[in-house]
């Protein structure tokens, strides 16, 4: 049994180093040293040899199997470092070559449109203020003159993160944090952000979008004034000659209230699907405040009026650059994207 054993390791042996590969190192452990392999089969029969000849037999066999186990560590660690070394020369630098020049990122095309409204509005001495974007039904709704059972929340498709909290569903509930921050010094600024609403996504609206809002609040300021400022935004941003509309309209929290259009740039007002085919697009809702809205705020409307505007940046965009989907300003295609910057 004893010469059995030392045929068996020379055997293994040389077997083990003839592998080449990690995967074969399995196999060879399976037939030697598995739980049918050949020495543990020469271990098993142990018991039948004569009592004598058990201590020696068993001795030498368990030595075996640690020498063994030692040369199967040895042989993976030798394929392992020869794995290493031909992936290195595989992947080898060469450090002469020129570098690649890194890809630099740019600016969302409505993060570009948004800073083009700020510097105009700028000019006109408008201020930049941000609002909170999770808000509470008070401001969003009630100091808005929009009470619980107002038909006109109906014009919202809010989404409510639970019986107080919002998602705020326009810019407007940043006027009343001015005003409160403010009052009773005369304001004028504009409050940009992100707006919610559950709606369907189509190629005029998205569930999230960008407003500004723009609010000034002083004594003697007129519909005239809300007109200039108007006009001279859309000549300023979009060039001379571009024609714009005034029509009624209603919100609670302006009296009177006006939607503003202009001609549609991406068909000359021939009609197409951004504009409905009506030639004009709304670009923004205006009005002079509501005295009940700036009351809420912290002016006496006895001797202050205002007015307040809000505009979608990506509206004004998709008219400034002819794009005819609003879904695809957060689509993530990188060949819309990077045609901005």
């Amino acid at each position: 049994m004893l010469e059995e054993l030392e045929r068996l390791e020379r055997e293994a042996l040389a077997e083990l180093g003839q592998v080449a590969e990690a995967w074969s190192l399995e196999e060879w452990q399976v037939k030697y040293l598995g739980r049918r392999g050949k020495l543990t089969l020469i271990l098993r029969s142990v018991g039948s040899l004569p009592e004598g000849a058990r201590p020696a037999v068993g001795q030498a066999a368990n030595e075996l199997r640690a020498r063994l186990e030692a040369a199967l560590a040895e042989k993976e660690e030798t394929l392992r470092r020869e794995e290493l070394i031909r992936s290195l020369e595989e992947e080898r630098l060469d450090i002469t070559l020129p570098g690649r020049r890194p890809r630099l990122g740019r600016l969302h095309l409505s993060t570009l449109t948004l800073r083009e409204i700020y510097a105009v509005f700028a000019e006109m001495g408008f201020q930049v203020v941000e609002g909170p974007e999770v808000d509470t039904d008070l401001y969003n709704f009630q100091l808005l003159n929009i009470p619980p059972d107002h038909p006109a929340r109906e014009m919202w498709s809010t989404i409510y993160i639970d019986d107080k909290r919002l998602l705020r569903t326009h810019t407007s509930p940043g006027q009343i944090h001015v005003m409160r921050r403010y009052a009773p010094e005369p304001i004028r600024v504009i409050l940009p952000g992100r707006c919610y609403r559950y709606e369907q996504v189509t190629a005029r609206s998205e569930f999230m979008f960008h407003q500004v809002e723009g609010l000034a609040v002083g004594r003697h300021i007129t519909m005239a004034d809300l007109k200039g400022v108007l006009a001279a935004f859309v000549h300023r941003f979009f060039g001379q000659g571009r024609r714009m509309r005034f029509r009624c309209s209603y919100f609670p929290f302006t009296e009177p209230s006006v939607e503003v259009d202009m001609d549609c740039i991406l068909c000359g007002g021939q009609g197409c699907r951004v504009c409905k085919n009506s030639g004009w697009v709304e670009i923004l809702g205006a009005g002079m405040v509501h005295p009940y809205v700036l009351g809420n705020g912290g002016y006496d409307p006895e001797a202050f009026s205002g007015f307040a505007f809000g505009l979608g940046p990506e509206r004004i965009a998709m008219l400034k650059y002819r794009i005819d989907d609003i879904r695809l300003f957060f689509s993530n295609d990188l060949r819309f994207l990077e045609q901005f910057s």
